[in-house]
């Protein structure tokens, strides 16, 4: 068995100047990687911490006052586990009609041999940079007897422009050997395709179901704009008024004392971290997809 040596002319000696610039750019990361944590960071420890000391802008970087009553108080509202069940709904139904529509269009838009597939592309790419607006989309729903109701949500935004580029892309690396040989055994393009292509697509259909996941969780604009029954309402719309609420009502500050261990504000910043938490535990499962997936679905092969 050959050992392969590395000598000294495998190893590139960076200059002064080179070290510098990636000490600095290390440096860079690491500072904006702090920022955009300290947020969360933020939430999390006046989470744990008494009102008292998170009104009074005491706590900055450390939990003061250790209390887990904000947590107790936001599972006793009834009306956030409603509202996290039609999240959870939403977004897992939500991602299923997402995937079947852009992963089946993409497929569609990838063959060489579809009619008209350069003007369909084309048309598809036109609502990146152009659309309705709000005004007439709302109409449209409510033309279209939508409003105030779950299928609105679901359907209603079941296809990203930029997601299905990235699928498509990747569709058009796949060997088109495989395809003719799949024909040859008589295969149609259903089974090519759940066949042949899906499982070839792993990472980007696991970055484009990210994207649409993390989209659908945190989605409340829409879901405030059509939907009027609070039954139906998802987490995120539930803590929007949750905020809006605690910043009409200026007297809740004057009644938090010393010995107060929860406030409305500390229990929105509970519930905020509850919000949080699934999209932390899922990422890490998707992240190892990730890059492959943005990089593979980029590229022309």
């Amino acid at each position: 068995m050959k050992k392969k040596i590395k000598t000294s002319s495998d190893v590139k000696i960076l200059s002064t100047g080179e070290l510098i610039f990636n000490y600095v750019m290390n440096a860079c990361g690491i500072l904006i990687a702090l920022i955009a944590l300290y947020p969360l960071y933020y939430v999390f420890i006046a989470s744990l911490s008494k009102p008292y000391f998170v009104e009074n802008g005491e706590v900055l970087f450390r939990v003061i006052g250790f209390t887990l009553d904000s947590y107790r108080q936001a599972f006793l509202k009834n009306s956030i586990w409603l509202a996290y069940a039609n999240t959870v709904f939403y977004t897992l139904v939500g991602v299923l009609f997402n995937m079947v529509f852009t992963a089946t269009m993409a497929y569609a838009l990838s063959k060489r041999r579809l009619v008209g597939r350069k003007y369909l592309t084309l048309f598809v790419v036109f609502t990146m940079w152009f659309s309705a607006g709000i005004i007439p989309l709302y109409m449209a729903f409510r033309d279209y007897h939508l409003l105030n109701t779950r299928f609105a949500i679901l359907a209603g935004f079941a296809m990203n422009t930029y997601n299905l580029i990235i699928l498509k892309s990747f569709f058009e690396q796949v060997p088109s050997s495989l395809e003719e040989a799949a024909f040859i055994d008589g295969a149609g393009n259903l089974t090519i395709f759940t066949k042949v292509y899906l499982p070839l697509s792993k990472p980007a259909l696991a970055t484009v179901g990210l994207f649409y996941g993390v989209n659908r969780w945190n989605g409340y604009f829409w879901a405030m704009n059509l939907l009027t029954d609070d039954s139906k309402m998802p987490l995120q719309v539930v803590l929007k008024k949750l905020i809006v609420n605690k910043i009409s009502n200026e007297t809740e500050a004057q009644i938090v004392t010393v010995n107060s261990t929860w406030s409305p504000i500390t229990v929105i910043y509970a519930l905020i971290i509850i919000a949080v938490v699934p999209m932390l535990i899922a990422y890490p499962y998707v992240q190892k997809y990730f890059r492959s997936g943005i990089t593979l679905g980029a590229n022309k092969g």
